[in-house]
């Protein structure tokens, strides 16, 4: 399996799509460093600053057709369902009702890339 993944993600690639869900806060994720680095603004309403490193050889960017859509890209599918963890694991309500604060970055595709 572990071969068949990196024949796999060398001739197409592995993406992870992620969808920014929010109430009555919107969430700004800005992309810096040519996508290397993700920064979460304004999550639940905090001043914090959520800065988000990609693992090695993963690169994130806007989804086109959807609004709200980051995609994660890259070859190793380890390092990109990591990367993805990671979002989301940043992204987490804590101290607060889990029914009523639904905020947070979900993984909503995973797959390869469509070429």
């Amino acid at each position: 399996s572990h071969i068949h993944n990196m024949c796999l993600g060398v001739t197409k690639g592995f993406e992870y799509k992620m969808r920014l869900v929010y109430n009555h806060f919107p969430i700004n994720a800005n992309i810096v460093d040519d996508g290397k680095t993700l920064e979460v603004r304004n999550f639940l309403g905090e001043k914090l600053v959520r800065k988000i490193p990609m693992l090695e050889g993963c690169i994130v960017h806007r989804g086109k057709e959807v609004k709200d859509e980051l995609i994660i890209t890259g070859n190793d599918i380890e390092l990109v369902s990591q990367s993805a963890a990671n979002v989301w694991q940043d992204c987490l309500v804590k101290g607060r009702d889990l029914r009523k604060f639904l905020d947070g970055i979900f993984v909503s595709h995973r797959g390869t890339i469509k070429g």
